[in-house]
């Protein structure tokens, strides 16, 4: 069950995605592991002004080797300045899910007041893009959990809790697990409050390496209790569990293959 609802967060071989030639070549190792999905995200062949491949390109690579985009990273400027064109680009991928990687600095530099300014004036863009069949989503870091001030309210704690109780239905949620346990949030009960708003999760895990500390480790490789966090998932409604591992210490495949032979192990 888990196999088939896995997918690769390409952020985590951003490397091997220069060229045409090269996101190809990624696209068909990724096929290989066993992944059945992507989200694309900062994938280098499709970036700038003019990129080497477009979403008609990448499509075709992503049908050859079986594999579905799931979700985009897109900037919010671009969603909310250019919004059909958005639209367009995630019709031709196939794709009914767009992220952004976080608040942008206009809002966030705001502190509290920022976070519910943007999300009443995503609001518009939202409605947009729900129109045309695409769900919008917020990936999280760590610093979105910043404590508030104490409140009359007991779940406003955080910044985060200001999307969870303003956001509404339409405002999804793309949650990261691993930069939500580094800040010190149960990674499970924070789904449960999400329910239904969270069609994408990002998966990395934490384990602590001699002499250096905490680093990112592929999933089952780390510290996170993954046998409480992904019954949670399933039981919010997750979709598509997407791997992301922002920094590898061995080859990002390897690592890639790891987390997916213990994550399609799990009985759920």
């Amino acid at each position: 069950m888990m196999a088939s609802k896995l997918a690769v967060q390409m952020y985590t071989v951003r490397d091997h995605t220069a060229t045409a030639k090269e996101l190809s070549e990624t696209l068909r190792k990724i096929a290989a592991i066993g992944y059945r999905a992507v989200q694309l995200s900062a994938v280098r062949a499709m970036s700038g002004t003019t990129p080497e491949v477009g979403a008609g390109e990448a499509r075709r690579m992503l049908d050859d080797n079986g594999l579905a985009c799931v979700a985009t990273h897109r900037s919010w400027d671009g969603l909310a300045e250019h919004t059909e064109d958005e639209i367009e680009f995630h019709r031709i991928l196939g794709c009914d899910f767009t992220a952004i990687g976080g608040i942008p600095k206009a809002f966030g530099e705001r502190g509290a007041e920022g976070y519910a300014a943007f999300v009443r004036s995503a609001a518009p863009t939202i409605e947009k893009l729900k129109a045309a069949g695409i769900g919008f989503g917020y990936h999280n870091h760590a610093h979105e959990f910043q404590r508030l001030a104490e409140t009359a309210e007991p779940e406003m704690r955080t910044l985060y809790d200001i999307f969870i109780a303003d956001g509404g239905p339409d405002f999804l949620l793309e949650i990261d697990l691993y930069w939500a346990w580094h800040a010190g949030i149960d990674p499970a009960a924070l789904i449960r409050r999400c329910a239904g708003r969270v069609p994408v999760v990002h998966l990395k895990d934490k384990e602590v390496v001699a002499g250096q500390g905490p680093a990112i480790s592929a999933i089952g490789e780390g510290n996170l209790p993954w046998d409480v966090i992904l019954p949670a998932c399933e039981a919010a409604g997750v979709r598509w569990y997407a791997v992301e591992q922002d920094t590898c210490r061995r080859d990002p495949f390897d690592c890639l293959r790891s987390s997916y032979e213990f994550l399609s192990a799990q009985d759920l």
